[in-house]
């Protein structure tokens, strides 16, 4: 088994494995300054919200390295701006935003520090940031691994998986945590289109660390749930509201409908720095509109007319109706979501 890390901070500069060309090549990008962390984030070299928190986190401190003190623009103002600016990179991860206040509210209180030490206590607190998300998530793993029995099959939507974050996943880390305690817990894996991240990604990485797992096509949900093949729904999340409302991936939303229909528990694992108290339901989080050319080409040949209108959301909002129970580091939430989100946000 290979060992495959989503990023790496070393001399200095960020490490990203380049996510657009799994899994048939596996390769670094090197960012060096700001605008390659933007750029890494935008065009999905990096991808998953836990993941791009963390490196946002990254970005921050290269933002810092490269201010001039001769600016007239104040370092903590300069700071600020550049995190703007970062956030602006993939508008509905709520831990990108996270991890970018983090930063700057760091570099705030050392202010009246010499300029180095600010950087250098920024650059620990990003590496805290990155080591934190490895423990959460295993974390996660191991509380859905308790709301599941030896030999269950778990459907999952894209990727939450260790590609999507430091280490071990959010939604697919209970495979991980079951090969650790012995358990056999198998996978079927949604391509996910537009972007084929089930396929390209949780279909991959699953592979490689030998769990069984079953590629299908998007719309073969309602079957494989109908046949009784599938015990439990888990998926991510970029954003869960104060009311439980989560976004994921678009396509969820259809999954957890389907999965009502056939009384399948659906499972959110979800990081704490995913929920949005700030947010009350999932109607006031932004949802990202990508490019069309996502819909109209694969691996670059055209699929349809190049002239035809498309509609290309990255994600979907799915209502807290529709979702068993909320799975974090902290602990398993279940409805009232309002209610008891408030309870575990305290802890």
């Amino acid at each position: 088994m290979r060992e495959i890390t989503t990023l790496k901070w070393e001399k200095g500069n960020l490490l990203l494995l380049d996510q657009t060309l799994l899994p048939h090549t596996v390769t670094y990008v090197t960012c060096k300054n700001l605008e390659d962390v933007y750029q890494a984030i935008q065009t999905m070299i990096v991808r998953g919200a836990p993941a791009i928190g963390v490196a946002a986190g990254y970005g921050m401190v290269l933002a810092a390295g490269a201010y001039e003190e001769t600016s007239e623009e104040s370092f903590f103002d300069y700071l600020k701006a550049q995190g703007e600016y970062l956030k602006s990179s993939r508008p509905t991860a709520v831990n990108l935003m996270w991890a970018v206040d983090r930063i700057v509210k760091t570099a705030e209180g050392f202010s009246g520090q010499p300029f180095e030490t600010v950087v250098k206590e920024i650059e620990a607190e990003a590496i805290a940031i990155h080591e934190e998300d490895k423990q959460t998530n295993r974390n996660i793993g191991m509380n859905l691994l308790s709301l599941l029995k030896d030999g269950d099959t778990v459907l999952t939507h894209c990727n939450a998986g260790s590609l999507a974050t430091a280490e071990y996943g959010t939604a697919l880390s209970v495979f991980y945590m079951a090969q650790e305690k012995g358990m056999n817990i198998k996978a079927y894996a949604d391509e996910t289109r537009p972007r084929l991240q089930g396929a390209n990604l949780t279909a991959f990485e699953l592979t490689e660390h030998g769990v069984d797992v079953t590629l299908i096509c998007d719309n073969m949900a309602a079957v494989v749930m109908s046949q009784g093949k599938i015990n439990a729904v888990i998926v991510g999340c970029d954003r869960v509201a104060a009311n439980g409302d989560t976004a994921n991936k678009i396509g969820t939303f259809s999954v957890s409908v389907l999965a009502k229909q056939f009384g399948i528990p659906v499972y959110i694992a979800a990081p704490t720095t995913t929920i949005d108290m700030d947010c009350p339901t999932g109607k006031e989080i932004p949802i990202e509109e990508r490019s069309r050319e996502e819909v109209l080409r694969i691996n670059g040949e055209y699929i349809a007319p190049k002239e035809v209108k498309t509609y290309n959301l990255a994600f979907d909002v799915t209502p807290a109706e529709y979702i068993t129970a909320i799975v974090t580091e902290k602990g398993i939430v279940y409805p009232s979501f309002r209610d008891n989100l408030k309870i575990l946000m305290r802890k």
